[in-house]
């Protein structure tokens, strides 16, 4: 498999027999600006490997990968185009794509240039043995769905490469293997269960959920309350939907630095005392609840500053609206940094310098910040909503989300009780590892060999 391989790097430990190999989507995972997603299907990739699968990637290029002959990746890796207007013939040739996409694509493999850099340089690199590409396989079997209700089939030429042992999607996508079993992983059902906190076409999202019932071979949710969920609501039988949670896997190097380096780092970068600030990060949107955050962080009287962490998403404007207008009231005396976007080797640091993470959202199919707050020892406040008290366990403080008084009773808490935040700190370093990269593997090994994929 070396002639076909994404890097040496990935290859040279590879067992003679060739294993079965586990192949997700690449929809997300190229992606520039990252995804939680993505983060998802690299952890799923890292951990396949790890249990001794081989690991590949489909992906569906706007370019042709035949035209760039020695160089496909450039292919996989090109951005969109986002050009003028379509000519007339494109759109016929447009609209004979959509309706012929219901009858089948084929992915074939692709061997991959190691001179082509990928997003995020070779730390975001998955860790693949193949790729495969079918030509614009994601834009046309959207279309396709939308528009005569029919998922797209695969076929994996295994003319030069083995087929893929299972096909794991990665998110609800209108998309089938013909000749692997199919996993699908659904995160949440936010659309259905919160429809006002997205822009998400109900409808679809909806025909989409009931084709993957149908359709789904297995079924992978990151919670137990996203299991209930898709069993009660989607009428899926309990015995073809299986919880793996999700794991964190922290940098050592980051984790390892001391704290007078980050003190600091801090105090340079921001002005933040170590233990001194509060800190809220996520994309902004209705389901993390910030205008509920800043409007308790306001009406709790607390000295330290409040860090957001965030840039704007869907339905931010009225998220942000109070914060806004306390910063333009109060000017710097305001207590509130707003911050766009920072690195995440800059948000570990945050986060372990905070006095508090306030993560109270409305609902999480995971809810991955609060697993990545307790691992670096944050005291944590989230919500007692969907399935953020199966990660917090007992070592959070657990409030109503809609409640900005029982909020701002827990920052209260942790700006005065020294105690807790110390307890705080220890128990969720504990809590968090039982989302560990081991019980993570436990749980995807469990997952593949209830779709007979086994070593």
């Amino acid at each position: 498999m070396a002639e076909i391989g994404c890097l040496s790097l990935y290859n040279h430990s590879r067992p003679a027999m060739t294993p079965p190999s586990i192949c997700i989507d690449g929809f997300n995972l190229i992606r520039p600006t990252g995804t939680g997603i993505a983060t998802y299907g690299r952890n799923l990739l890292h951990t396949a490997r790890s249990l001794g699968f081989g690991t590949s990637a489909l992906f569906g290029p706007s370019l042709s990968p035949a035209a760039l002959q020695g160089f496909e990746t450039v292919a996989i890796l090109n951005p969109e185009p986002q050009g003028p207007s379509m000519r007339v013939a494109d759109r016929i040739a447009r609209a004979a794509n959509t309706r012929l996409s219901p009858l089948g694509r084929i992915a074939r493999s692709n061997p991959v240039s190691p001179d082509v850099i990928w997003p995020g340089g070779n730390t975001e690199h998955p860790p693949i043995d193949v790729c495969w590409t079918a030509q614009e396989l994601f834009q046309r079997a959207h279309r396709a769905f939308k528009k005569y209700k029919r998922s797209t089939p695969v076929t994996f030429d295994g003319a030069s490469t083995t087929e893929p042992a299972a096909m794991h999607w990665t998110t609800l996508l209108p998309l089938h293997a013909r000749n692997a079993p199919n996993i699908y992983t659904i995160h949440d059902l936010i659309p259905l269960r919160l429809p006002y906190a997205t822009l998400t076409n109900k409808a679809l999202f909806l025909d989409m959920c009931r084709e993957v019932a149908k359709r789904a071979d297995h079924i992978a949710v990151v919670s137990e309350a996203t299991r209930r969920d898709v069993i009660r609501m989607l009428g899926v039988p309990e015995d073809r939907v299986t919880n793996t949670y999700q794991a964190v896997t922290l940098p050592p190097a980051l984790v390892a630095r001391p704290q007078a380096e980050l003190e600091k780092e801090l105090e340079a970068a921001f002005g933040l005392e170590w233990e001194g600030y509060f800190l809220h990060f996520g994309a902004i949107e209705p389901k993390k609840n910030l205008g509920r955050v800043v409007e308790a962080f306001l009406a709790s009287g607390v000295t330290s500053p409040l860090v957001v962490i965030g840039g704007p998403g869907w339905m931010s404007e009225p998220e942000t609206s109070l914060l806004k207008q306390a910063q333009n009231i109060r000017g710097e005396n305001s207590h509130i940094l707003l911050l766009d976007y920072v690195s995440y080797p800059l948000l570990t640091s945050l986060i372990r310098g905070a006095r508090g993470v306030l993560f109270p959202s409305l609902y999480e199919g995971f809810g991955l910040p609060v697993l990545e707050a307790m691992s670096l020892g944050a005291p944590v406040l989230t919500s007692d909503q969907g399935s953020l008290p199966e990660v917090a366990g007992e070592a959070a403080l657990q409030v109503d989300p809609y409640d900005t008084s029982a909020i701002a009773r827990g920052i209260r808490q942790i700006e005065n009780d020294a105690d807790w935040r110390t307890w705080a700190s220890e128990q969720g370093r504990a809590q968090a590892l039982k989302f560990s990269v081991e019980a993570y593997r436990a749980r995807l090994g469990d997952l593949y060999a209830r779709v007979g994929v086994r070593l």
